[in-house]
């Protein structure tokens, strides 16, 4: 398989500056990855500029139909499309295909948005001023979208760039995640397919320097970056006066309360906290228990986390496959041993085989460690006693993130205090932090990032509103 930058109506090949592409399972190469050049990404840039007049003028009604085209040929291609992520990331195939069908549904709900340009009416005459005149809002393209993805969802998150900035009528420069490229080519493949003009997309491939041309150009209308925060506030700097939309990291809680359906929490915080690896921004990572009932909880949540199946990510029953790459495995069990110098207990887990770490469950680690502070992005979940409701939210608070977060308790009034005192930009209650639906507005605050995700919302943010008023003559 070939992983090719996609530039004014051309795929790219460059043998002098290629990288081979590993299954971090296997560790079998299967396949390369051309990187962009400087002249490559000037070329991208160029173009999507040049192209953006072309898709302005595309009737909301086409650009609608060519999603709900590319949705089709997605959902004919499933198994094809979650195979390749699973092979590429090592995620499980249960996972890749729930992924792939999400994306469908996130190029389904982008070419409704298309349709739902709305504006508004305003009267004049509700100043003195204004007495012979009426206005009107019209929502118009930005021009130039980057989209920067990452690699943890590669599909389902360059879907939900590409399809409300396409929906709005804007051209796209992606940047894929450099472990990510052979699903973004095909993707890309698939989107010309179904109608996107030829030049209305260019991907470039390659590392930091590509991201930094993108973002400091001034061609460039909208940031639209999924990722790290140091990277972030990097594009901040370098981004000038453009929108830069963000969805970064979290370290999410998940408050297990006394009354709560224990077996049932245990159960979720397995599930959650261990999909994918623990490579998600909402993955399942501080679950605080009432003290009352920690030893009921912990008892159940290791055995959960133990009939979890780790290993090959292209068997359908897996559960946990690899990690991205051995390099953030090895970073894992520092953390791991970081926590249990600092005091922590392993329950579970606690051993590295290659890319794989097995699902960890840490307990009591403290609140500096940073299984705790930082962002895991892993399989470790730690679950943390707490006193009093106060106590647990105050925990919660106790972040530099803000994504979301989760509660179990059968009590509503406790439930309503929780959401409302929750430095957070969602929160699921009965459930843990990690449920996400494509169409919610999604995102955080604090270092969890600026702006929302979902179509409906991503949509607003990709396009401007423009007033056309007009002055009554007698």
């Amino acid at each position: 398989m070939l992983a090719q930058s996609y530039v004014n109506g051309k795929w790219l090949e460059n043998e002098d500056n290629s990288l081979s592409i590993y299954n971090p399972y296997t560790k079998e190469e299967i396949g390369k990855q051309f990187q962009a050049s400087e002249a490559d990404v000037e070329n991208a840039i160029a173009s999507a500029y040049a192209a953006k007049k072309e898709v302005a003028s595309i009737p909301a009604h086409e650009r609608a139909a060519t999603l709900k085209k590319a949705a089709q040929l997605l959902e004919e291609r499933k198994e094809q499309f979650a195979k390749i992520i699973s092979q590429e990331l090592g995620k499980p195939l249960r996972y890749t295909l729930d992924e792939v069908t999400r994306s469908v549904e996130t190029l389904e709900l982008s070419a409704e948005e298309a349709k739902r340009l709305f504006g508004e009416t305003l009267p004049g005459d509700t100043s003195s001023r204004g007495t012979k005149a009426i206005a009107a809002t019209f929502r118009v393209p930005v021009g130039v979208v980057a989209a920067i993805s990452p690699f943890n969802a590669p599909l389902n998150l360059v879907a939900h760039k590409i399809g409300p900035a396409f929906a709005g009528g804007n051209s796209v420069i992606l940047k894929p995640a450099t472990p990510a490229t052979l699903i973004a080519t095909e993707f890309v493949k698939l989107l010309l397919e179904a109608g996107f003009p030829k030049t209305s997309i260019n991907m470039v491939l390659g590392r930091r320097d590509a991201v930094q041309q993108i973002v400091k150009d001034d061609r460039v209308n909208v940031i639209s970056f999924t990722g790290g925060l140091v990277a972030s506030k990097n594009i901040c700097q370098l981004a000038g006066i453009k929108k830069v939309l963000l969805e970064l990291g979290g370290n999410a809680s998940t408050i297990v309360h006394e009354d709560a359906d224990i077996a049932r929490a245990a159960k979720m915080c397995a599930r959650t906290g261990y999909s994918n690896s623990g490579q998600s921004c909402i993955s399942v990572q501080r679950v605080y228990v009432h003290e009352s009932v920690i030893s009921e909880f912990t008892r159940l949540f290791k055995e959960e986390v133990e009939a979890l199946k780790v290993g090959d990510p292209l068997l359908p029953d897996t559960d946990v496959g690899s990690m991205v790459d051995e390099a953030n495995a090895k970073r894992i069990m520092d953390w791991i041993d970081e926590a249990v110098s600092m005091g922590a207990e392993v329950l579970s887990g606690g051993q590295r085989d290659g890319a794989i770490v097995k699902p960890t469950v840490l307990l009591r680690p403290p609140h500096h460690s940073k299984v705790v502070c930082d962002e895991v992005f892993g399989p470790i979940v730690s679950v943390i006693p707490y006193k009093t409701i106060e106590e647990a939210i105050e925990a919660t608070n106790n972040s530099e993130f803000g994504l979301q977060a989760g509660i179990f308790t059968n009590q509503m009034d406790l439930a309503y205090k929780f959401a409302q005192a929750l430095e957070v930009g969602g929160v699921v209650i009965n459930g843990t932090s990690n449920f996400r639906l494509d169409h919610w507005p999604y995102g955080g605050v604090k270092y969890s990032g600026i702006g929302r995700e979902g179509p409906r919302y991503a949509i607003e943010e990709m396009t401007e509103m423009k007033m056309i008023v007009y002055q009554i003559v007698d």
